[in-house]
C-alpha cells in the first residue's frame, strides 16, 4: 500500500461539507478516515458519558456513510500521537488532514503535541476552518465580514467514492464504560447522528422556528421553539455553514414576516456562537483564569452549597426545576443557563470554575469556547459586561407564571398553592401540612435569603470595579475580545468610536 492521506475526525462527525475529507480525497492516493477515542480526554473533569453517547451515535452513522463510499471509518482507542505514529510506521502518512479545533485546554495541548510529531517526521498537517473562528487573529476589526464570507462560501460536496483499504480492521466504537466514564443517566438526551440533525433542522425551518423569537426565553416553550441544533453543531454532525445557508434560503421564501424575523434572530445567534468561540481561540487560558485579574480570589469554595446547587436543592423552586431538567435532558435554554450560573456565582458566591465544570458535564452540547466565556460573563469576571444578578423568584414569575415547568420537575411541590409555589418558605406550618410538603423534609428551605445575598454580591463585585487599574485593563480586554457594544463603557471613549459598528453584541 502506498502512503496514506489520514483524515483525522474530531468534533466534525459528517462527510457533507467536510473540507479536509474532500481535499484529502482529491490529493491523490488512498485515504484513511480515522477517529481516535482518547481515554485521557474523556477523563477530563468537563467530560461525561452523555456527551460520549451523543458522539458515539454520530460515529456509528459516520462509519456507515463512509462505508457506503468505499472505506468505513477506522476507530482506535488510545493517545492520538501514538495511534498516528503507528499508522506512519506501518503504512506511511503522506498527509494529515483535519479541521481546526477550538477545544478545551487538554485538546489544545494535544494538538501542540501532534504538530510537533508531524514536524519531526516531515508530515504536512493541513488544518482547515469549519466555522467562523479565525486562527491567529490579530484583532477583531473586520471579523464579522470574514464570518459572512465563510458562511456564504459553497458547501463542500462529500467525495463520491473512497478506495477501500485492505487489511485495516475498522475497530469497535467503545462504550462509555470502556472509556472509563461514570454512569450518567440522561433519559431525555437528544440522540446523535447526522440523520437526526437533518430532521431537527427541517422541523425547525418548516414550523418550529416560527415561535423561536417569542419562545426561546422560557423553558416552558423553549424545548420546542428553540432549534435544538446545538449538540449537532458542537459535535459537527451538521456544519454551521449548511445551517446558516438553509436558514437564509428558508427566509428568502417566507412571506410570514414574524417567522422571517424569528429566523433572522436565529442566524444572529449563530453569529454569536463563533463570536464567543473566537475569544477562547485567541486566549485559551480563559477556561481557567479570570478575564480581568481584579476578580482573582474574590470567590471561594463551599462544598455543601455546591452540592445543593448541583442537585437542584437550593430551595428556590424555579432554579431547582431548571437544574433537574438539565440533569434529565442534557439541555436547557440559554436564559436558564445564565440564571443557573449567575445564581451560583452571586447568591451562593461560588467560583465559576467549579460550577462551570458541573454544567459542562451536564450539557450534551458542551462547546468549550462558548461555555467558559459565558461562565465568566454570567459571573461578572469578564470585566467588560454588564453585571446581571438574576432574581430566581422574578425569573419564575416572568418565565413560568403558571408553574407548569416547576411542577413538572419538582413533584414534591404538587400540593403547594400557586401563589406560594415559587416562595414556599412563606408557608406556615398549617399550610405545609395541607400541601403535603414539610419544608426541610420534603423540600429544602432556601440556602440563603436571595435578596440579601444579591445585595452583598453586588457590593463586592462593584467594589472590585472601583479599583485604580480596573478600567485600563477593561479597555484592553474590550479591545481584544469585545463586540464594541458590551455593557461597560470604556474609560477612554475614543477606543469605542474607532471600532466599526455592526459587530455582535455580547448581551444575549
Amino acid at each position: 500500500m502506498t502512503a496514506l492521506h489520514v483524515v483525522w475526525f474530531k468534533r466534525d462527525l459528517r462527510t457533507h461539507d467536510h473540507v479536509p475529507l474532500a481535499a484529502a480525497a482529491g490529493a491523490g492516493g488512498p485515504v484513511l478516515p480515522l477517529y481516535v477515542a482518547e481515554p485521557e480526554l474523556w477523563a477530563q473533569p468537563d467530560a461525561s458519558a452523555r456527551q460520549w453517547g451523543f458522539a458515539a451515535e454520530g460515529l456509528a452513522e459516520l462509519r456507515a456513510d463512509l462505508g457506503r463510499r468505499g472505506q468505513p471509518l477506522v476507530v482506535r482507542v488510545g493517545d492520538a500521537v501514538d495511534i498516528l505514529d503507528r499508522v506512519r510506521r506501518k503504512w506511511g502518512i503522506k498527509g494529515l488532514w483535519s479541521h481546526e479545533e477550538t477545544g478545551n485546554g487538554w485538546t489544545y495541548a494535544r494538538d501542540r503535541r501532534v504538530a510537533a510529531w508531524a514536524r519531526a517526521h516531515g508530515i504536512p498537517w493541513t488544518e482547515l476552518p469549519q466555522n467562523g473562528v479565525v486562527r491567529r487573529l490579530k484583532d477583531r476589526d473586520g471579523w464579522a465580514r470574514r464570518w459572512e464570507g465563510r458562511m456564504a462560501a459553497d458547501v463542500t460536496v462529500a467525495p463520491a467514492g473512497l478506495a477501500p483499504l485492505a487489511g485495516i480492521d475498522p475497530g469497535p466504537i467503545p462504550t462509555a464504560t470502556g472509556l472509563g466514564l461514570f454512569p450518567d443517566p440522561c433519559p431525555g438526551r437528544q440522540p446523535g447522528g447526522r440523520a437526526r440533525g437533518l430532521r431537527t433542522l427541517a422541523s425547525f425551518l418548516d414550523d418550529r422556528g416560527r415561535l423561536y423569537q417569542r419562545g426561546l426565553s422560557s423553558p416552558v416553550t423553549a424545548f420546542d421553539s428553540c432549534s435544538r441544533l446545538s449538540p449537532h453543531l458542537a459535535w459537527g454532525t451538521l456544519s454551521l455553514r449548511e445551517v446558516v445557508q438553509a436558514t437564509r434560503a428558508r427566509m428568502a421564501g417566507l412571506e410570514d414576516a414574524p417567522f422571517r424575523r424569528s429566523l433572522s434572530s436565529f442566524v444572529e445567534r449563530l453569529h454569536w456562537h463563533c463570536h464567543f468561540m473566537q475569544k477562547l481561540e485567541s486566549q485559551p487560558d480563559l477556561e481557567f483564569r479570570n478575564a480581568h485579574p481584579a476578580y482573582d480570589g474574590l470567590r471561594g469554595s463551599d462544598p455543601a452549597r455546591l452540592a445543593a446547587w448541583a442537585e437542584g436543592r437550593t430551595g428556590w423552586p424555579f432554579m431547582d426545576a431548571c437544574m433537574r431538567a438539565l440533569v434529565a435532558t442534557g439541555w436547557i435554554n440559554f436564559r436558564m443557563r445564565a440564571m443557573l450560573m449567575a445564581v451560583a456565582s452571586y447568591h451562593l458566591w461560588l467560583d465559576w470554575r467549579e460550577t462551570g465544570l458541573h454544567l459542562a458535564r451536564l450539557f450534551t452540547d458542551y462547546e468549550p469556547g462558548i461555555h467558559w466565556n459565558q461562565c465568566q460573563m454570567q459571573s461578572g469576571t469578564s470585566g467588560i459586561n454588564t453585571i446581571r444578578i438574576y432574581n430566581p423568584v422574578k425569573q419564575a414569575e416572568d418565565h413560568d407564571p403558571a408553574g407548569t415547568f416547576t411542577r413538572r420537575w419538582l413533584p414534591e411541590l404538587a400540593g403547594v398553592p400557586g401563589h406560594l409555589l415559587q416562595e414556599p418558605w412563606k408557608m406556615d406550618a398549617a399550610e405545609q401540612e395541607r400541601a403535603g410538603c414539610i419544608l426541610g423534609r420534603d423540600y429544602p428551605l432556601p440556602l440563603v435569603d436571595h435578596q440579601e445575598a444579591a445585595r452583598a454580591a453586588r457590593d463586592k463585585v462593584w467594589a472590585a470595579r472601583r479599583g485604580p487599574d480596573f478600567h485600563a485593563l477593561a479597555d484592553a480586554i474590550q479591545d481584544r475580545h469585545g463586540s464594541r457594544k458590551s455593557g461597560l463603557k470604556p474609560s477612554n471613549p475614543t477606543k469605542a468610536r474607532k471600532k466599526p459598528a455592526g459587530q455582535l453584541a455580547l448581551d444575549l
